[in-house]
């Protein structure tokens, strides 16, 4: 039996300890992105220190998505065609995303993983959206909502891979399989990330709240994350085979009240800027 099976969360506490804290132009850049004073102009500085984030910008900027017909070279060039919006969640996606090694794990599709991050980040910020929310809040949230399993990925692929073959012998749901094997879950592995990180208290209470977002006290932005989850899961676009659709709070969706209307269209959006994200991500 491995360590994280007999220790659970305080051996998960001491991994994330010692994963490497978020470098300093990363840092600042996240700050910026929270701070609606801040300049583009002092962004784009910052970005253009980033090799791998200036070169996922310009191929976004120069995909099919956008249609532009003269080649896009400079982030100013990028920042005009792509807008604000799009330049910070690409900014958001490439720091996270590139936090974590790929480990081996039989049954852990990292692929399919930050597909279906990316999807709920982009389906969050849109319901944010369309409710007059934080939109930079409910991205962020997103992206980070199950944040936790690449915690207890990394740390132990093995054990990992033992939850994976639990949830379909069982045929129940990861969380479930996760506290059966390493006596911890996704969900309290990604709160102390966001903790040790020093995310918004908002982005926590999402990341706490996505499976249970009738928790008394926590943020409506937990809710959001909820929903667009649930709605990611139901379009399938982490691209894997049976994809169940977790189980929708009544409660939760009652508080968002969207209308069909609203629904289709951020279904349709999600699908599209999806696809975008995806060929210079995935």
């Amino acid at each position: 039996m491995s360590n994280i099976e007999t220790t659970g969360m305080s051996e998960i506490i001491r991994h994330i300890r010692d994963l490497p804290t978020l470098p300093e132009v990363a840092h600042e850049l996240l700050a910026d992105l929270s701070n609606d004073e801040s300049s583009m102009d002092s962004m784009n500085e910052k970005i253009a220190m980033d090799q791998s984030i200036t070169a996922k910008i310009l191929r976004l900027a120069n995909s099919s998505h956008f249609g532009t017909n003269s080649r896009v070279v400079t982030i100013q060039q990028a920042t005009a065609l792509l807008g604000v919006r799009n330049i910070k969640n690409v900014i958001r996606t490439s720091v996270m995303s590139r936090q974590f090694p790929i480990v081996n794990c039989p049954g852990f599709d990292f692929r399919s993983f930050w597909r279906h991050s990316t999807a709920t980040a982009v389906c969050a910020e849109l319901i944010s959206r369309a409710l007059h929310m934080k939109h930079d809040f409910a991205f962020t949230a997103g992206l980070l909502h199950d944040i936790g399993r690449l915690v207890l990925v990394t740390h132990n692929p093995s054990a990992y891979a033992q939850v994976i073959q639990t949830k379909v012998t069982l045929d129940c749901a990861l969380i479930e399989a996760e506290n059966s094997v390493l006596q911890t879950n996704h969900v309290e592995a990604g709160l102390a990330l966001a903790q040790h990180w020093h995310f918004a208290e908002a982005v926590q209470d999402a990341i706490r709240g996505h499976h249970q977002p009738d928790l008394e006290d926590i943020h409506p932005l937990a809710s959001v994350i909820h929903v667009a989850n649930s709605m990611v899961h139901a379009l399938d676009l982490n691209g894997q085979e049976n994809d169940a659709v977790p189980l929708l709070s009544q409660q939760a969706w009652d508080t968002l009240a969207l209308d069909e209307k609203e629904c289709l269209s951020i279904f349709r959006e999600t699908e599209m800027r999806c696809e975008a994200l995806n060929q210079i991500f995935l």
